[in-house]
């Protein structure tokens, strides 16, 4: 459960870390959004301000009127504010902090004059290169924010302030240091909320795993014993009533002559192919006990099924191969009964031969047919496709110390080939 858990945190790791990269950028655009907005906000204010000092005769040059004008300039003018302009509509300067610029012309940009004839607020970075702000240069890099106020006549004039743009950056600072915090906080308590929730989702992902794998290996169990009762009862029932129907025939037909004893005896062998097949179908139902009927009968009733169904069949099983260990005997019995399975369906075949033997301390199986043969890739791609049949044999005969192996014949057909160790 813990690597889950592990993959669950890391995913919500860099989940949480990318949020918090794109918030930082959100916060970052609305404290710059925000600083605009005040400073904005400034230059609104101190318009208000002037504007109740401005006249008609300061639009002409009164002196009287640019001094009263003056003084109120001087009571707004503050950090970050470093220069104020009037202007009018046809670009000259009505007024200025710096008075060499008074009665100056420069042309308005179509923002200024935009303002101007509807009103509003708008700011832009000041072009210091510019001949109306050469005084300016000197303080740096500046925002222009500038408002429409007009004369108690009605002549509407452009207000304008210069700000220090390192001010704006400093208060879009003060603001990201004030939402980053939260924002990184609340992303941490998120985060250290996940961990509690994520531990239960896992624990409780794994008990349902459990409970499947508890009901799967129930209805695993009672199959298997299922198969076990039918095997067990046609066995025990038909195929010994069978079995002990041949030798009966058999021996009827020693007592009795004549034609009659042939007959005896076709029918004994008649019964005894009967056994066979039905003692066939009890393998296929259920595998045999290894250990209690042998590797040689399991096999021998296995390719006897294989000859029912058409294939000519040979098997030989070497003696010193019997006796060893049941999860041995249960490997071998299981590869030779896939491959003959495979050359049923797959291989075309006509004639099969299963062969058990020892090599030294191998125990080696060979299932040979005559097929159509599989050529190396298609083995390859069999196994890269999901072949469950070869990917299990493959890795119970790996996991068994031997190898697995399927080619194709050197006169053609498939030849499939295990080595286990002995055990």
């Amino acid at each position: 459960m813990l690597r889950p858990l592990l993959v669950f945190a890391a995913l919500g790791l860099i989940a949480l870390t990318v949020v918090a990269v794109a918030g930082i950028v959100v916060v970052r655009r609305l404290a710059n959004d925000q600083a605009l907005v005040e400073a904005r906000r400034l230059t609104t204010v101190s318009a208000s301000a002037v504007e109740r000092f401005l006249t008609d005769e300061a639009v002409t040059g009164d002196a009287r009127s640019l001094g009263r004008l003056a003084n109120a300039v001087f009571a707004v003018k503050a950090e970050p504010i470093v220069r104020v302009k009037l202007w009018t509509r046809d670009g000259r300067i009505v007024y200025s902090d710096e008075l060499e610029l008074i009665d100056t012309r420069a042309p308005l940009d179509d923002d200024a004059l935009e303002v101007i004839d509807e009103g509003g607020v708008a700011s832009e970075l000041s072009d210091l290169e510019g001949p109306e702000n050469r005084f300016e240069a000197s303080f740096g890099e500046l925002f222009e924010v500038y408002t429409r106020i007009d004369t108690p006549g009605g002549t509407p004039l452009l207000f304008e302030t210069y700000q220090r743009a390192s001010s704006i950056a400093e208060r879009q600072r003060e603001l990201q240091r004030t939402f980053a915090p939260v924002l990184l906080v609340t992303l941490v308590g998120l985060a250290i909320l996940m961990v509690p929730i994520a531990w239960m989702l896992a624990r409780r992902v794994r008990s349902g795993q459990r409970e499947r794998e508890r009901l799967l290996q129930g209805a695993v169990e009672a199959t298997e014993r299922e198969r076990r009762r039918i095997a067990g009862d046609l066995h025990d029932g038909p195929v010994q009533e069978l079995a002990g129907l041949s030798m009966r025939l058999s021996a009827a037909a020693e007592g009795v002559p004549g034609p009659s004893a042939n007959v005896l005896r076709d029918a004994a062998s008649g019964v005894r192919a009967s056994v066979r097949t039905l003692r066939s179908a009890i393998v296929g139902v259920y595998p045999p006990n290894l250990r209690a009927v042998g590797l040689g009968a399991a096999l021998s009733d296995l390719v006897a099924g294989a000859e029912l169904r058409g294939l000519r069949t040979s098997l030989v099983v070497d003696p010193d191969v019997e006796g060893q260990d049941e999860d041995l005997a249960a490997l071998v019995f299981r590869a030779a009964q896939e491959s003959l399975r495979n050359a049923e369906e797959h291989a075309e075949a006509t004639g099969v031969d299963v062969a058990v033997k020892r090599n030294g301390d191998l125990v080696v199986l060979t299932v040979t047919d005559d097929g159509v043969g599989i050529a190396d890739d298609r083995i390859a791609s069999a196994r890269e496709g999901g072949h469950v049949g070869l990917a299990i044999l493959t890795d119970l005969a790996r996991s068994a110390g031997g190898h697995f192996r399927m080619a194709r014949g050197d006169t053609g057909g498939t030849v499939v080939t295990m080595e286990v160790p002995r055990r």
